[in-house]
């Protein structure tokens, strides 16, 4: 007899997990990576600079631009954000932390609309596991919410989510109104006021982030999805909710529309051939960045492959689709696949009602052994950054950032300690007695990958800062200018630019023709065609400046012949 569902679930399987413990998971997982740092190369510093430009008034707030150069995102709403929280911040505050603290609730609000995302899929009727004959099945609320809480372990789990969400970018504002867009979507048919605000918030915010093809596109397969969703347009209320929904997408789509064309947010970003696509690289990208809701998502495909048509595997497949299609054709790969890890994750959860024992048993070793390696070359290359021993790897720490000099945090210390024997217990209870719950193959990787986190942002913070932040290089630069006074630049990146003027507060002005500021600061080595755009008799070098980790971002500064 052929199961109507795949999901055989008991009562006993849908045990709560402590909302205290998934809590401090998440605070875990959100918090480090945006506290203590400076702005890091490129893609963080670089929207800073147009939040730090917005802020001081230097630039349009429809028009977003840093010494002319507009951003690497047609975006608005990202860089409002910074500003806004840059100006409404009091003076002791760092303009950089500021920046960041909407940012801290963009993460979170996409933890918090994927978990009730899933669960409000997990409500609906085909998603529901078989009924028992004598009963003890699961009861539909206690199965939604395991389902919701394994979802929102899986995108925690997910390894390419933990760099690219503490980033204060265009990025990570996506995956947030993507994962409100998909709340309200998912929570339409039953909750329909607070679900329609969702996806209308969500997708004229997904259009003002830079992604406005996106919006419509998961706008349209909502529509398609309602429009053909037999369990919403069925007979008498049922149709009339169903109508409703459909009239809610369509207006919300609309808006989206009308915004983005208004204020010219719409770009061609695919590449021109497919020819030009690394299909190997890009096949290693989603095995790692997804891992472990990649393929989780496929298993659950595979089987509820005869319920490929309801709403709890098509919704989220169509996000996910989108957003991978969007990774195969536009530069910005790992950006854009961040779209799907929200839609991985919901579609990862509804495969652990089917997991067979070995398999699970398969990802909590594996989970393991990898995070628990991966935790203790953390905490050896700390401890020989502190004492020398073992000796190896300072060397090593020293070669790749020559003047860094190691210092010690009570604070992150006892952080780091406090996460690892919280980890040890995790392991200790995932090895007990505690086989039942349905979330349980999700925990592990879950608390590994913010046990990881956690400890890179505290124990090695300041060597990351070190090597990823450009206030060395800033302070290398300045020892050389004596005088105060305009300097002129020429070849430099956005971030570069954005370093500068924050870290040296340098006042920075495009190089021209005939020289008006007594300093030039110029890419290295300064290419032919660049110095065609300036009178090169007219300076005399000072000094190559390099940036003590990375050779290919050295710096050349010159001085005006008539200010020797």
């Amino acid at each position: 007899m052929t199961q109507p569902t795949p999901a055989i679930v008991s009562q006993e399987a849908v045990r709560r997990l402590p909302r205290v413990a998934l809590l401090l998971l998440c605070v875990a997982y959100v918090v480090p990576g945006f506290i203590g740092r400076e702005p890091w190369k490129n893609a963080d510093i670089a929207a800073f600079g147009d939040m730090f430009e917005l802020a001081r008034g230097h630039a349009s707030w429809l028009a977003p631009k840093l010494l002319g150069q507009p951003p690497e995102f047609d975006a608005l709403l990202p860089y409002w954000l910074g500003a806004w929280a840059i100006q409404l911040a009091p003076s002791w505050v760092p303009p950089d932390f500021a920046a960041r603290i909407p940012f801290v609730a963009l993460l979170a609000l996409t933890l918090l609309a994927t978990w009730y995302g899933v669960y409000s899929l997990a409500r609906s009727p085909q998603a529901q596991p078989v009924p028992f004959a004598f009963g003890g099945e699961a009861n539909p609320v206690d199965y939604a919410r395991a389902i919701a809480d394994g979802g929102l372990l899986a995108l925690l789990a997910c390894l390419g989510l933990a760099q690219l969400s503490h980033e204060t970018t265009p990025a990570l504002a996506q995956v947030s109104f993507t994962a409100l867009s998909f709340y309200g979507m998912a929570a339409l048919p039953r909750q329909p006021a607070s679900a329609g605000i969702s996806v209308l918030a969500g997708l004229s915010g997904l259009a003002l982030s830079g992604a406005p093809a996106m919006a419509a596109l998961f706008g349209i397969g909502g529509m398609a999805l309602t429009a053909f969703d037999r369990d919403e347009l069925g007979q008498g209320a049922d149709r009339t909710r169903g109508r409703h929904s459909l009239a809610v997408l369509g207006g919300a789509l609309l808006v989206a529309i009308v915004m983005a064309s208004t204020l010219g947010l719409w770009r061609w970003r695919v590449n021109q051939s497919t020819l030009e696509i690394d299909w190997r690289g890009l096949g290693r990208l989603m095995i790692w960045f997804t891992w472990p809701a990649g393929p989780l998502a496929l298993w659950t495909l595979w089987r509820w492959r005869r319920q490929l048509t309801s709403r709890h595997v098509a919704l989220p497949s169509w996000f996910a689709v989108v957003a991978i299609i969007t990774t195969w054709v536009t530069p910005s790969s790992e950006r854009s696949l961040l779209l799907a890890l929200p839609a991985l994750s919901a579609l990862a959860a509804f495969s652990l009602p089917t997991l067979r024992r070995s398999v699970a048993a398969l990802i909590d070793w594996f989970t393991l052994l990898f995070f628990s390696g991966c935790a203790l070359i953390i905490w050896v290359v700390w401890i020989s950054m502190q004492t020398g021993v073992p000796p190896k790897p300072a060397a090593n720490v020293a070669r790749l950032a020559p003047g860094f000099e190691p210092s010690f945090s009570v604070v992150a210390f006892a952080a780091a300690l406090a996460a690892t024997i919280a980890w040890a217990w995790l392991v200790r209870w995932r090895t007990g007695r505690h086989r039942m719950a349905i979330w349980k193959s999700l925990v592990l990787p879950a608390g590994g990958a913010a046990l990881c986190w956690l400890l890179l942002m505290t124990l090695w913070l300041p060597a990351l800062d070190y090597a990823r932040a450009y206030s060395p290089l800033v302070r290398n630069v300045k020892k050389y200018i004596d005088a105060p006074g305009c300097i002129e630049v020429l070849g430099l990146t956005r971030a570069q630019l954005t370093a500068f003027r924050y870290h040296g507060a340098m006042d920075l002005r495009n190089a021209r023709r005939e020289a008006t500021c007594p300093w030039l600061l110029a890419a290295a080595p300064l290419q032919p065609a660049m110095s065609i755009a300036i009178d090169m008799s007219e300076w005399k070098l000072v000094a190559t400046i390099r940036r003590p980790t990375d050779s290919n971002e050295n710096v050349v500064l010159y001085r005006r012949a008539a200010h020797r």
